[in-house]
This record gives structure tokens, C-alpha cells and sequence, in this order.
């Protein structure tokens, strides 16, 4: 059976690509509210602040992902919708993606975050929506359970 994007936050606008288009596999968009003050790896914060943030992402995404069943094994895009057209480099977003990762695990989504059950997550830009967002574009890659012969 083959499961659409479950959207949890929001529908995705037109805008938004399928990012896993072609390829096998449930896929699930958790959405996190907009306007969430995000960590990016260029600035230096207080250790205080920056966990402070942190605790802010992951239970954003905890909650954004109460729907999303567990997996054992998945793919993650991770899309920095920006508030304007400026260029960026979405790879310096990294710490605020891997807090989402991390309320992923926290909500069950995922019985740990390492390289044997996560691949990514990879950083994209999406289109710009007011206030900023990240969404996290998650593919099962668990392979399909086999068909069971009912004739044997």
C-alpha cells in the first residue's frame, strides 16, 4: 500500500516539489509552525540560548509528528523555506534539522537517529513563505512486505 504525503501541519502549496517523486516507499511531511527561531551553524550563540532553541525545534517536531507511524528505516529532506529570496547555503541549517531528527525520536517516529536507520537528512531550500519554516519530507525505506501465497 502506498501512502501520499501525510501532511500535519499544512498542505503543501503548489509550490512545493515532490521530493521523492519515482521513488518507492510511504512518505510523510511534518511541517513545523512558522516563525521559529532556528539554529544555523555560522552564528555563535551562548550555550544557554542555543539550547534553549534546540528544546524549541524538537518539541516543534515531536508535536508536528504525532501522526507519522514508526519506521524502522527512512529517508529525510530536510527544506528551509526561507522569509525571503536571499541566497543560502541550506546546509548551515544543519542544527536545526537535526533537533526536528531528534523530536522524530523523541515522538517514536524512530528508535534512534544513527546511519543505520536514517539516511540525510539532506537540506534543501523551498519556496519562500512568510515567517520561515522547515519541513522534513520523510520516505519508509523499509522494503514492502512480500505477498503472501494463499494458495499454498
Amino acid at each position: 500500500m502506498t501512502h501520499k504525503s501525510l501532511s500535519l501541519v499544512a498542505e503543501p502549496s503548489q509550490e512545493e516539489p515532490e521530493w521523492f517523486d519515482g521513488l518507492p516507499g510511504r512518505r510523510f511531511r511534518v511541517a513545523l509552525p512558522p516563525r521559529l527561531t532556528l539554529l544555523n551553524a555560522n552564528e555563535r550563540l551562548h550555550h544557554h540560548r542555543r539550547a534553549e532553541i534546540t528544546r524549541v525545534l524538537r518539541r516543534a517536531a515531536w508535536a508536528a509528528s504525532r501522526g507519522v507511524p514508526h519506521l524502522e528505516r527512512v529517508h529525510i529532506i530536510g527544506v528551509l523555506h526561507p522569509n525571503d529570496r536571499q541566497r543560502r547555503d541550506p546546509a548551515n541549517w544543519y542544527p536545526s534539522f537535526k533537533a526536528c531528527v531528534d523530536g522524530l525520536v523523541d515522538q517514536g517516529v524512530l528508535d534512534d537517529d544513527d546511519h543505520a536507520r536514517v539516511v540525510g537528512p539532506d537540506m534543501r531550500i523551498g519556496h519562500v513563505v512568510d515567517g520561515g519554516r522547515l519541513v522534513l519530507h520523510i520516505r519508509d525505506l523499509r522494503p514492502p512486505e512480500p505477498a503472501v501465497d494463499l494458495h499454498k
